[in-house]
């Protein structure tokens, strides 16, 4: 973000204006965020505020490196989302901004079906449509993961008649071809590429990417509309966060702790929103005329998203390996998509390996 140094400036100098506390900000490559974190919080000198997100935060709390933050610092917060942060009923995080993924769709390749709420509701009028109905990047990070969350599907019952459903939901919409074959390997990237080629009528991504669409794309972005994103039986929405941390070794606690609740308050969330597009976690910011009202596409991409915030339970959360677990089950959506073996038996198998790790 190339504005976002005078922003993140002019905060730090109105919060020194108004508390005796010096504000030393470092900016550091996303690439090298984690190594260096990870350096700096084992040294008896770390940064007293950290901006990671809630995979790394949930490392470090589970390694006893952070410090746990006070209940009575999140009255400010859209109450689930501090609840998706707590790790063993506590509180090692407070949250900055948030993102969630919508539906956007090419209007005129929908063949007169109604927008589908659900993954099952989306395979049904698969058929009917004018071209892919979604190019879903299953085998991408946590991806499935997420999309089994939808369904209460975690881990620990992997291989449940539930859990071998929605596999067959997705197997079944690949052997009929209505998701591309790259949907095994390719990630968001190429099913970006493939909706402004429209060649997928769904595509489900974060409202940034309408501004790719329509400068790639502008005879796309003309027949584009947004709704809700697509869900599962239980009907929570994904959502993605990042986060402040305080090292279990810093030496002023309390004063990141201020500083944190200060960059959250009302006015800061709607300026940074209004900045970069993100969602606030500030319950009064979301509950603003620019989270409520929309006079175009982009607006209403920003509307639907944050209402998106107040179903977001039961959360994902992420496990101490969890790069092994994305593997894992990576692996088996690629051997159940090409009918390497029964789709029980490669659940079977998978809950075998979660096991062991």
């Amino acid at each position: 973000m190339n504005d976002f140094a005078p922003y993140m400036n002019k905060v730090i100098d109105e919060f020194e204006a108004q508390n005796d506390i010096k504000i030393k900000w470092i900016d550091v490559p996303f690439s090298e965020g984690e190594k260096r974190t990870l350096a700096s919080v084992l040294s008896d000198n770390p940064p007293d505020l950290i901006n990671l997100n809630p995979d790394f935060s949930a490392l470090l709390a589970q390694r006893g490196a952070l410090y746990e933050i006070a209940e009575e610092n999140t009255q400010q917060f859209n109450k689930s989302i501090i609840n998706s942060l707590k790790y063993n009923g506590k509180l090692y995080s407070l949250p900055w901004y948030a993102t969630s993924a919508i539906t956007i769709y090419n209007k005129s390749l929908l063949n007169g079906q109604k927008i589908p709420s659900t993954y099952d509701e989306m395979a049904k009028i698969a058929p009917k449509l004018g071209a892919y109905a979604t190019f879903p990047n299953i085998t991408e990070n946590d991806t499935m993961l997420r999309i089994l969350n939808k369904y209460g599907v975690s881990i620990e019952n992997i291989n449940s008649e539930h859990s071998i459903e929605v596999f067959e939901l997705f197997k079944n919409m690949y052997e009929k071809g209505y998701i591309p074959k790259e949907s095994v390997t390719q990630t968001h990237r190429e099913a970006l590429e493939k909706y402004m080629a429209e060649q997928i009528v769904f595509f489900q991504a974060g409202a940034n990417f309408l501004n790719m669409i329509k400068e790639n794309a502008p005879s796309t972005y003309a027949k584009t509309d947004v709704a809700p994103q697509i869900t599962g039986k239980l009907g929570q929405n994904d959502f993605s966060l990042m986060n402040f941390v305080i090292p279990i070794r810093a030496k002023h606690k309390e004063d990141a702790v201020k500083f944190a609740l200060f960059l959250t308050n009302y006015e800061n969330q709607l300026e940074l929103a209004k900045l970069t597009n993100v969602l606030a976690v500030n319950q009064k910011t979301l509950n603003d005329d620019y989270y409520k009202k929309y006079d175009d596409l982009m607006s209403k991409a920003r509307v639907i998203s944050a209402k998106q915030l107040n179903k977001i339970e039961p959360a994902l959360y992420t496990s101490r390996n969890q790069k092994e677990i994305n593997t894992i089950i990576n692996t088996a959506v690629q051997q159940i998509l090409l009918n390497k073996n029964t789709t029980k038996n490669i659940l079977d198998d998978v809950l075998k390996k979660l096991n062991s790790l």
